[in-house]
């Protein structure tokens, strides 16, 4: 598994590797502690709750796949816009196919790596698909 990043450029690769390791506790090193996770748009969480509806598309058992677009970055802090797709077969059977441009930002820590304060996957879309 790719370690935390330590470019904020890198940050979108970590997080794949984390949510296609399929542990959860892994995602979460992605994340600070109060971080903002918006399942859908208009509907942010934050902390444990956005980490339970992150966790909720990782366990459909189905890869991301992300190609990152932009990282605008300031001293700490970066923008991330990310194209991402979730397609295949999840652990039902059922075809999954979910996709989006997620708009993110992260920040480096005191440990000198960067991880999501905003993971917004559908950006500025009007609605998501349910999952």
């Amino acid at each position: 598994m790719r370690p935390l990043a330590d470019r904020p450029e890198d940050v979108p690769l970590a997080f794949a590797d984390r949510f296609n390791s399929g542990d959860a506790n892994a995602l979460a090193e992605m994340y600070e502690d109060d971080a903002v996770f918006v399942p859908e748009p208009g509907k942010p969480l934050a902390g444990a709750d956005g980490l339970a509806a992150n966790v909720s598309f990782m366990e459909l058992g189905v890869p991301i796949t992300v190609r990152p677009r932009h990282a605008y970055t300031t001293g700490d802090v970066t923008l991330l816009i990310v194209d991402w797709v979730i397609d295949g077969v999840d652990r039902t059977g059922r075809p999954v196919h979910i996709e989006g441009t997620a708009t993110d930002v992260a920040r480096r820590g005191p440990d000198g790596h960067w991880r999501y304060v905003i993971d917004n996957p559908f950006g500025c879309a009007l609605s998501a698909p349910a999952i």
